[in-house]
C-alpha cells in the first residue's frame, strides 16, 4: 500500500451527466477503506469534477480524520491564470476549500505548451518556493504532458522541484505521442522522484477489448486487468506514488487487494503486455481517456469524451461481428437531446484541443464520429 495514492478525478457520482452531483456518503466509504489499510496520498486538484473535488476532499476526509492520518496534494490551476495575482487567489481559495493549513505537496498542474506563457511569465515556479518558505507546502513539484524537451525545460526552470508528475502507463510507454519511457528516464537522469498519473490510462486498461483480456487471462485467469497496469507502474524505480482513480467501493477494495500484494513482472509477463499493447492499440482508435478537461471549453456544449467512447466501442464491436445500430442509437440519443451538441455541431474552433493531454486532434475526430454514428435512417426511427 506504500505507493497507492487515492486520485480524485473521477469520484462515484449520483448522476453520471452531471460531475458535481458526487455520491460523497459511497466516497466516504472509500476512504475509511483506504484509510484502514494503510493508504495516506489523496490527490485532487481544483477543476477536477467541475471545481467539487477539494470540497468533497474536506468533507469525506479532512473533517472526519486527523491531520496526521493524510497526505493532501493538489494543484495549481495554472491554465486559469491570467495574472500573477491570480496564483495567490487560487491558492487561498484551495486552501479553504479542502480546509487545511498547508498542503503536503503542491503541483503546478499540467505544465505544457498551451500553460508555457502562464508558467515562465508569471513566474509560477518562484511563487510556488515562497509557498514553501512561507510552511504553505511541505513538498512542491509539476504535472506534465508534454513532449521531452519541454520536460528537460521545465527541470532546468525548476532545479529545486521535489518531483515531477507524469503520465505512465504500458499502453504510453513508447506512444510516440506521450513518450512516457523517455519523460521518465529525463525524471531519472535529474533524480526527480516521479508520481504516475494515469496508470490504467482513464480505465481503458481496466475495460479491455475481448481480444487483449484473453492473452492476461490464458496466463493467469484469476488476475484482473487492473492489476497488470499497476505492476507494470509499481516495478519502476523513482517511482513513490501511484495515483490510482477508483469510482467506485468495489474497485477500492480491489485496489487495496493488488497493492497489498503486488508482484513484480516477469519475462514472460513483459512479453504478454507487449502483445496486449499491440491488441488495444489496433482495436482503440481514439486514444481518449476521458478526463474531461476539452468539454468545459467546448461552445457548444459536446460530450467530446462521451462520443469517443461509444466510437471506441462500436470499433471494437464491428471487428468482433457485432452490429453497429447499437452504437448510433447511444450516439442519437445524446445528441438529439437538448442539453448536448452533435459531433458535427463543432464549429472547428479548437478550443478544446489545447487543454487534451493526449494531444488529439479532436475537430478531425468529431469528423469520424459523426460519420461512423449519425445513421441517419436511426435518426428518423427515433423521432417518429
Amino acid at each position: 500500500m506504500d505507493k497507492f495514492a487515492f486520485g480524485m478525478m473521477r469520484l462515484p457520482q449520483l448522476d453520471e451527466n452531471d460531475p458535481t452531483k458526487v455520491d460523497v456518503e459511497q466516497v466516504k466509504q472509500m476512504v475509511d477503506a483506504f484509510i484502514e489499510n494503510g493508504g495516506k496520498y489523496f490527490d485532487t486538484a481544483y477543476p477536477y469534477h467541475n471545481g467539487v473535488s477539494e470540497n468533497v476532499l474536506k468533507e469525506a476526509v479532512v473533517d472526519r480524520y486527523p491531520r496526521e492520518d493524510f497526505i493532501v496534494a493538489t494543484k495549481l490551476p495554472i491554465f486559469s491564470v491570467t495574472k500573477a495575482e491570480d496564483m495567490e487567489k487560487f491558492f487561498n481559495e484551495q486552501l479553504e476549500k479542502c480546509g487545511v493549513d498547508y498542503f503536503d505537496y503542491y503541483l503546478i498542474h499540467n505544465v505544457n505548451e498551451m500553460t508555457h506563457h502562464a508558467v515562465y511569465d508569471f513566474d509560477s515556479f518562484e511563487f510556488v518556493r515562497q509557498k514553501k518558505r512561507e510552511g504553505k507546502i511541505k513538498h512542491m513539484g509539476f504535472s506534465f504532458h508534454d513532449k521531452p524537451d519541454a520536460l528537460i525545460e521545465a527541470l532546468e526552470a525548476f532545479p529545486d522541484c521535489d518531483f515531477v508528475q507524469l503520465q505512465i502507463n504500458y499502453l504510453d510507454w513508447d506512444n510516440p505521442s506521450v513518450e512516457s519511457r523517455r519523460c521518465y528516464e529525463i525524471a531519472c537522469e535529474y533524480n526527480k522522484p516521479v508520481i504516475v498519473m494515469e496508470p490504467v490510462k482513464g480505465g481503458a486498461l481496466a475495460n479491455l477489448p475481448q481480444q487483449a483480456e484473453e492473452i492476461f487471462k490464458e496466463y493467469d485467469n484469476e488476475s484482473e486487468n487492473v492489476s497488470w497496469a499497476l505492476r507494470f507502474c509499481n516495478d519502476l524505480d523513482n517511482v513513490f506514488m501511484i495515483l490510482n482513480g477508483v469510482s467506485s467501493i468495489d474497485q477500492m477494495k480491489s485496489s487495496i487487494n493488488i497493492f497489498k500484494d503486488i508482484k513484480p513482472l516477469n519475462d514472460e509477463e513483459h512479453e504478454l503486455i507487449l502483445k496486449a499493447c499491440d491488441v488495444v492499440n489496433e482495436l482503440t482508435p481514439i486514444k481518449c481517456t476521458e478526463c474531461n478537461y476539452c468539454i468545459e471549453h467546448c461552445p457548444v456544449n459536446i460530450p467530446i469524451s462521451k462520443y469517443f467512447s461509444i466510437y471506441n466501442t462500436n470499433h471494437i464491436n464491428i471487428t468482433q461481428g457485432g452490429d453497429p445500430i447499437n452504437a448510433s442509437v447511444s450516439y442519437l440519443v445524446i445528441a438529439e437531446s437538448d442539453e448536448h451538441g452533435a459531433a458535427n455541431d463543432c464549429i472547428e474552433c479548437q478550443a478544446c484541443e489545447k487543454y487534451c493531454p493526449q494531444h488529439l486532434d479532436i475537430h478531425e475526430l468529431l469528423k469520424d464520429v459523426d460519420k461512423k454514428l449519425n445513421n441517419p435512417m436511426m435518426k428518423e426511427f427515433l423521432s417518429t
